[in-house]
C-alpha cells in the first residue's frame, strides 16, 4: 500500500474534512453494513454524536527542535517511523516514498519500470495494469514489495557523489532525497536520461549477466544480480558514457576483466562485505580502473 499512496497527515485530515462536508460515502463496513453508502449528514443522530465526540491527536514539531534543515527532515522521518509503522515494519524506501513526494520521487518509479532495469533485476516487464493490480508474483517478491527496486535507482544517483558519503548507506540516501526536493524539472529530466542511458549500456555489455557477480569457486556467473556490484558498474559506466560505443564493442573483454576482478580480490570486495565510505569508494574505483584499462587497450 505504501508503494502507491501518500501516508501522511495531510491525506488523513483531507479525508476527515471531506467526510464531514458530505463529499465521501461510507464503504466496506462489516459491523454496520446498513450504513454503507451514507454520507455524514445521512447517519443516525446517535452515530453522528459519537463521531463528533471523537478527538484527534497530533504532534507539533517546532523549528527550534532542530538547528538545520537537514536535522529537521531527519527528525520528521524519525517521528514518522514511530507513529506510522505500528505493527507493520516499513522499509526505509517506503518511508522515503511517504516523506519525499514530488517530481523526483515520481521519476524514481519511472526509472524502476524501464525494460532494461526490469530485465537486469529479473522482474517482469512493467504494464499499466501493475499500478492498480500488481501480480501476486511481484507482491510476494520482497525486492519489489519493499521498494528495493526503487531504492536502487536513488542509490545510484546518490553514489555518484560517493565522496560526500556519510551516515551509512541508508542515511546517505536520505540526505540525497532531501537535496533532491530542490531539483528543477530540467535537473530531473537530465537525471532520468542519465539513468536510462547507463542501465541500457550495462545491459548491452553484460546481457543476461548484468550485475551478477562472478563466482570464483564455481567458475560461473551468479544467477542473481547483486546491489553492491551494481553500484560499482552503474556509477563507473556513468562516468564513461562518452565512450559508449567502444565499451559495447569491447563487451567480451570487459566480461573477461570483470571475472579477473573477482578472482584477484578477496571474497566480498564487490558484493558488500563492507559498507563504510572507503569500502564503497574502493568498489567503484577498482571497477572503474578496469574500465579505463579496457578503453586504453
Amino acid at each position: 500500500l505504501a508503494r502507491y499512496e501518500v501516508m501522511d497527515g495531510q491525506q488523513r485530515i483531507t479525508a476527515i474534512r471531506e467526510f464531514f462536508s458530505n463529499n465521501l460515502r461510507l464503504e466496506g463496513l462489516e459491523q454496520w453494513p446498513e450504513l454503507n453508502g451514507r454520507t455524514y449528514s445521512k447517519l443516525p443522530s446517535e452515530i453522528r454524536k459519537g463521531i463528533d465526540r471523537r478527538s484527534i491527536s497530533y504532534i507539533v514539531l517546532l523549528k527550534e527542535s532542530a538547528e538545520t534543515t537537514e536535522e529537521q527532515v531527519l527528525l520528521r522521518q524519525m517521528v514518522f517511523e514511530r507513529l506510522n509503522t505500528g505493527g507493520v515494519e516499513l522499509s526505509q524506501q517506503e518511508v522515503r516514498n511517504c516523506l519525499f513526494q514530488g517530481a523526483f520521487n515520481d521519476m524514481l518509479f519511472r526509472c524502476s519500470r524501464s525494460d532494461d532495469y526490469r530485465t537486469a533485476w529479473k522482474l517482469p516487464r512493467f504494464t499499466s495494469e501493475e499500478e492498480s493490480n500488481p501480480p501476486v508474483s511481484l507482491l510476494e517478491n520482497p525486492f519489489y514489495s519493499k521498494m528495493t527496486d526503487v531504492e536502487n535507482v536513488v542509490r545510484f544517483f546518490a553514489l555518484r557523489h560517493v565522496d560526500q558519503y556519510r551516515r551509512g548507506m541508508q542515511g546517505f540516501i536520505d540526505l540525497y532525497m532531501l537535496k533532491a526536493r530542490k531539483f528543477s524539472e530540467s535537473d530531473i529530466q537530465m537525471l532520468e536520461k542519465l539513468f536510462l542511458d547507463v542501465i541500457g549500456l550495462a545491459r548491452q555489455i553484460y546481457d543476461e549477466t548484468t550485475f551478477c557477480p562472478w563466482l570464483t569457486e564455481n567458475n560461473q556467473w551468479a544467477d542473481r544480480p547483486h546491489r553492491a556490484f551494481a553500484d560499482a558498474v552503474m556509477v563507473s559506466l556513468s562516468r564513461h558514457l562518452a565512450h559508449r560505443d567502444r565499451l559495447i564493442q569491447h563487451s567480451e573483454r570487459i566480461k573477461v576483466k570483470t571475472r579477473e576482478l573477482f578472482e584477484s580480490h578477496p571474497s566480498g570486495t564487490f558484493t558488500g562485505r563492507g559498507n563504510t565510505k572507503e569500502d564503497v569508494r574502493q568498489r567503484i574505483d577498482k571497477y572503474e580502473t578496469m574500465i579505463k584499462a579496457v578503453l586504453a587497450e
